[in-house]
């Protein structure tokens, strides 16, 4: 069994993630990877915090999506480990099974198996928790209503992170929402649910020239 690596949240900080993303940008418009990559800024802060005000350590789980850049450098993993990982084209595909940290390219696929990972840690009586990190569309689907419920009602450690850029690829998500507000706020699974809003400075994907997934 590979010994658990702790979480180096606390030597990171917003300069390194935003150089760290800067970094991979400027590698992926050289055309060395030859895969999607989907970069983020504007939410170091809100993450930081988040990994911090939660203490999540060794112990837990952290499942994404395909903007886990980030998620990967606060649970822990090494610079240079994920910065390979992403040129040999697994950006949207993050996973270190030695730091807990899974992530997927494939919305909202990751909900249930989040939930297993809260509902063994429960019953099995072991110490950890599952952290599903996700965007504000993501959050609409059904597959994320689901596991919120049953997180909620079998009182499951898991916490959604849900990060809002006011954005479904390039459509206004108030104006599919038809609301300002996401479905849950005010609701008994708020309770579960962690909600920021955060300006991206990044298109959806890649660079906005070039190739363009």
């Amino acid at each position: 069994m590979m010994p658990e690596k702790s979480t180096s949240v606390g030597t990171i900080n917003k300069e390194d993630l935003a150089n760290f993303e800067k970094e991979i940008a400027g590698i992926f418009a050289t055309g060395v990877i030859r895969a999607p990559v989907h970069l983020r800024a504007g939410r170091e802060e809100a993450l930081i915090r988040i990994f911090q005000e939660n203490s999540i350590g060794p112990e837990d789980y952290v499942f994404g999506h395909w903007d886990s850049h980030e998620l990967a450098l606060l649970k822990g993993v090494p610079r240079e480990e994920v910065k390979q990982a992403i040129v040999d084209g697994k950006s949207i595909s993050l996973c270190f099974p030695e730091y807990k940290v899974f992530c997927t390219g494939i919305v909202g696929s990751l909900m249930g198996t989040a939930v297993g990972a809260a509902w063994a840690l429960k019953n099995q009586g072991k110490k950890g928790r599952a952290f599903i990190f996700c965007g504000d569309m993501t959050a609409e689907t059904g597959i994320f209503h689901e596991a919120v419920k049953y997180a909620v009602n079998f009182d499951l450690p898991a916490t959604f992170i849900v990060g809002d850029n006011g954005l479904s690829v390039m459509t206004n998500t108030r104006e599919v929402w038809g609301c300002p507000e996401p479905w849950f706020k005010g609701t008994k699974y708020d309770k579960k649910i962690i909600y920021f809003k955060y300006t991206n400075t990044y298109p959806h994907s890649g660079l906005g020239w070039k190739i363009k997934f």
